[in-house]
């Protein structure tokens, strides 16, 4: 499997200005970007490399207004690189195309004329979960051989995750709305994929929302979106997250974060299925299977009077307890070999594994930050250490950075410069193993070096 490099963004338009000006956009924000013409030119490089994000146009020379090249497009790369995020670009205000796009399983989308702002808040999101997604699908390939499993990343070695398993196993192909409570890094939003994955809408959309990261001003417009000239910046239409996941299943994550003022409208579409565009008078129906998931206790919460009893009724169905990783003491090590794994291929150290001394410190620890912690703890074992086998000293539990206390004082600049040094102690100065242990390509290891000025004593041909 090819290691993770810089990010470059595959852009997919016929108009050879319109990728110059992505190209350009891009750069100017240090994102790298490939550009093709033409469906089988994207494809075709979609197999020659690896892409953090593609961006594909909806119309082509063949067809240039039904959008059906595009959505063909978009099916071809979701079947040959399922994890690639891909964001759709669509006509203004041409909406069925832009709901059809997301319904084949379209990442997100951006109209054109574009907004630059949003569209590079949208390609850095999907950047961003774009290493998520390499890593999930190397988990569930991984249990598909170890245990048999249909390979949805759920590991349940353990009596109490085997009783969740089944729990969810029974509940998933009803259409009933489901409530994941647990705490912080206990893997709800894997729950939440086993569900969907699970019913009778599998092959629909799995929308995710993180209602802890959505402003109570833009909640509406989010949630059920919006018309043009619904308030002073909203220069076109709006496709809501509920609209996005009409016929699937929508996720709800931290849904105890839900300003009060906003709760009866997400009570209204979860009654009656029914919510307008904000802007709008005209009254539109989803069809929507909910999942929910919060860390909070929301029976105190409604106690308290800040979160509203009838909505957690709609939310909690069915309920799901997941328990924490101290109290599921048989995943521990399934789970750290298997994060150990998919860092280890990140990082170009395929032949990592975990000492029997490594293991028992596993077994002992507390699992404060739950699964969560533990994969991050993999991680930076992969990064650090110092042979093939990963001792208890490389863990280093409850430190910023394992082998290296003295990151907790440093700017992020100094702990660059320190993780390249290392990195070229480590491998003796060849710089191709040291990038591949940065999890970078040779070029931004060179940029690296000068910046941080460590070129001295390194003799590489090609390195000026």
């Amino acid at each position: 499997m090819a290691r993770e490099t810089a990010p470059i963004i595959l852009l997919a338009d016929d108009q050879a200005d319109v990728r110059e000006a992505l190209r350009l956009l891009l750069k100017s924000e240090g994102l790298a970007s490939v550009g093709v013409g033409d469906p089988e030119a994207a494809v075709d490089a979609t197999r020659r490399q690896d892409f953090a994000c593609a961006l594909i146009d909806c119309n082509y020379r063949r067809d240039t207004t039904s959008g059906e090249e595009g959505l063909l497009l978009l099916e071809r790369l979701r079947q040959q690189t399922p994890e690639l995020p891909v964001v759709v670009m669509t006509a203004w205000g041409n909406v069925p195309l832009t709901v059809e796009a997301m319904r084949r399983g379209a990442a997100d989308f951006v109209e054109k004329p574009w907004d630059n702002a949003r569209l590079l808040a949208v390609l850095r999101a999907q950047v961003a979960l774009r290493a998520g997604a390499r890593r999930q699908r190397r988990l569930e390939a991984e249990n598909a051989l170890l245990r048999g499993d249909q390979g949805d990343g759920f590991i349940a070695e353990s009596t109490a995750m085997r009783r969740v398993g089944a729990l969810v196993d029974r509940v998933a192909p009803s259409e009933a709305n489901v409530l994941v409570l647990g705490e912080n890094g206990t893997g709800k939003g894997v729950i939440a994929q086993r569900i969907h994955r699970l019913s009778a809408r599998a092959e629909r959309s799995l929308v995710k929302v993180n209602m802890g990261g959505i402003a109570e001003s833009v909640f509406e417009s989010e949630m059920f979106g919006h018309v043009r000239g619904a308030y002073t910046d909203a220069k076109g239409e709006r496709i809501g997250r509920f609209e996005l996941a009409d016929g699937g299943t929508l996720f709800l994550d931290e849904v105890g974060n839900v300003p009060p003022a906003q709760q009866p409208k997400l009570l209204r579409v979860l009654e009656d299925g029914e919510f307008e565009r904000l802007g709008s008078s005209r009254t539109q129906r989803v069809d929507v299977r909910l999942v929910s998931a919060t860390n909070a206790d929301l029976s105190a919460e409604v106690a308290a009077g800040r979160f509203r009893k009838d909505l957690l009724y709609r939310l909690n169905t069915l309920e799901i307890h997941l328990p924490p990783l101290r109290e599921r003491n048989e995943d521990i090590l399934p789970l750290a070999r298997q994060f150990l794994a998919r860092s280890g291929q990140r990082y170009g150290r395929a032949t990592l594994r975990l000492a029997p001394s490594a293991e028992r410190a596993l077994l002992a620890w507390a699992w404060p930050g739950n699964v969560r912690e533990l994969q991050h703890l993999m991680e930076r074992a992969a990064l650090l250490a110092d042979n093939d086998q990963v001792s208890a000293a490389a863990l280093a539990f409850g430190t910023p950075m394992a082998s290296a206390p003295e990151l907790d004082g440093m700017t992020l600049e100094q702990a660059e410069g320190w993780l390249v040094k290392r990195a070229l102690q480590r491998y003796q100065g060849n710089l191709q193993r040291a990038a591949d242990a940065l999890g970078i390509t040779r070029q931004s290891l060179y940029r690296r070096l000068e910046k941080h000025e460590l070129r001295d004593g390194i003799d590489e041909p090609g390195l000026d």
